[in-house]
């Protein structure tokens, strides 16, 4: 009974450790297929498809883009957010672009430029719980970064004054 208790406990503060330096994210991922499918539905809605049957297929494209492990994609998605982000005038197109815009920054690991963004969402959709979900998920990496590097900046600090004293002790 002890052990189990044990064991728990270490298993729970190891996943805390692990989620600590993971980011313990919430946000989707996609994989590629879900892209390619998009980038087919964007190419037959090309062919003669009405405008608004247009600019729904480049939205999901721009979300599976901005969702994707590949940076490449990510780029592309932010790309395609940031030339529509002008076109439409909607309250709630401009709430979704900002979002996704701010995904993909997160993505990018522009963490500054995301939080931005997100707060522009949050200025069209205050209580929208996916964009307020997305600011505490920046905020929480951007503080863990910030604790990231004082750590490493500690211990720079105190290689060099270890350094210091030890050239000093030899001296002597």
């Amino acid at each position: 009974m002890v052990c189990t208790l044990v064991d728990a406990k270490m298993e729970s503060f190891f996943e805390s450790i692990g989620n600590f330096f993971n980011g313990g994210e919430q946000i989707p991922w996609c994989d590629r297929d879900v892209i390619a499918g998009c980038e087919r539905e964007v190419a037959e809605a090309a062919n003669g498809d009405s405008e608004e049957r247009k600019n729904e297929s480049i939205m999901r494209l721009s979300w599976a883009l901005v969702h994707s492990r590949q940076k490449e994609d990510v780029q592309r998605g932010i790309a395609m957010l940031e030339t529509s982000l002008g076109n439409d005038k909607s309250p709630l197109h401009q709430r979704e672009k900002f979002y996704l815009l701010a995904v993909g920054y997160y993505r990018s690991n522009d963490y500054g430029r995301s939080r931005q963004l997100v707060d522009q969402c949050l200025q069209i959709a205050p209580d929208w719980r996916q964009a307020l979900t997305l600011k505490k998920i920046v905020e929480d990496r951007i503080a863990k970064d910030g604790v990231i590097g004082i750590g490493i900046t500690a211990t720079a600090v105190g290689l060099v004054i270890g350094g210091i004293a030890t050239a000093l002790a030899r001296r002597n």
